[in-house]
């Protein structure tokens, strides 16, 4: 099963140049004035370190002259939502910040709009999950995991930092389905964090562990994990010795993605130069830097391309949610 988007993935070392009232360059050509981002959640968050992180490139880069940022907690995200949408006339320069969780929660119900209900913008970047077990853990491979799987059964358990029906567990049931196994058998435990599932981990409360792959590459170069398999398609570079899934013939993938939306309503003009400012903004040293700082991966997916990847990982992560018996 695949969740991948159809994505241009954006070289640090191409030269480009795009169509924005003649041609916006990497460096200096100023797309626009001010930039103000909605952040659905509070400070230190995902979700707010991308947009600051944005910002910070677009600002230092000169694509942007100045940016602002709102944190607005509530509702799981919603409350960012409708606040997109009812003020929708007076939010010009305004882009709010989401992931995949806008797609769980608005299969779930934890607020009743969905992307469909903004102007949908790019998605900007990414983070792979993975499966990881204790370093000196006698599991070496998904051969080996599903091996002590088959003879353990129920008592075989893996955790993550997230509800039940939450990312961690959809990811881990993903691959257990694409290894041929039933995805609703499998133990999942949840802790209210990443952190407290791997502590769960090197205690021997849980045999395995899913997790993004930034947070399971820091883990394994401190000697902690394992990585078993990473969800991406091919090998990543920041992390090259952690396998896909796909290498050890587990037909899955699937990126918690990173991106934009404005107001329902903006206009196609405003569209383009908010597209035009980020993808300029991968050219630039600035990004650079806030990228590696914070492990993310580079995926540019702009507009139609962006609705249609979303689409399609609504109809996979609801179709897999009805197996597992949450819709």
């Amino acid at each position: 099963m695949r969740m991948t988007m159809t994505r241009r993935v954006v070289m640090a070392a191409a030269a480009a140049t795009l169509a924005f009232s003649g041609s916006a360059q990497a460096e200096g050509h100023q797309v626009l004035d001010d930039l103000h981002f909605i952040i659905p959640g509070g400070a230190g968050g995902g979700w707010d370190g991308t947009a600051r992180g944005t910002g910070e490139a677009l600002t230092k880069s000169g694509l942007v002259g100045s940016a602002s940022y709102e944190n607005m907690s509530g509702g799981g995200g919603g409350k960012a939502i409708g606040y997109m949408i009812e003020n929708a006339d007076s939010l010009d320069n305004t882009l709010m910040v989401n992931s995949t969780p806008i797609v769980i929660r608005s299969l779930t119900g934890v607020f009743p709009q969905s992307f469909r209900d903004l102007t949908l913008v790019a998605g900007t970047i990414g983070d792979y999950a993975a499966l990881v077990v204790p370093a000196d853990s006698d599991i070496e491979g998904m051969d080996g995991l599903l091996a002590a799987y088959s003879e353990q059964g129920p008592d075989f358990a893996v955790g993550g930092g997230s509800v039940p029906g939450g990312m961690d567990h959809l990811v881990a049931a993903m691959v257990m389905q694409a290894a041929g196994e039933d995805p609703t058998a499998l133990n999942y435990i949840p802790y209210d964090a990443g952190g407290k599932a791997m502590a769960g981990m090197l205690s021997g409360e849980i045999d395995a562990l899913s997790t993004g792959f930034s947070e399971a590459i820091a883990l394994a170069e401190q000697g902690e994990v394992r990585i078993l398999g990473v969800t991406a398609e091919e090998r990543v570079p920041a992390y090259d010795t952690a396998p896909t899934f796909m290498e050890q013939g587990i037909d899955t993938s699937f990126v918690n993605w990173r991106g934009f939306f404005a107001a329902p309503g903006a206009s196609d003009e405003k569209v383009a130069q908010y597209i035009s400012a980020l993808e300029a903004m991968y050219e630039t040293d600035a990004w650079e830097e806030v990228r590696a700082r914070n492990g993310w991966v580079n995926i540019f997916n702009p507009g139609d391309d962006f609705r249609s990847f979303l689409v399609d990982q609504e109809k996979v992560i609801g179709d897999l949610m009805t197996e597992l018996g949450f819709l």
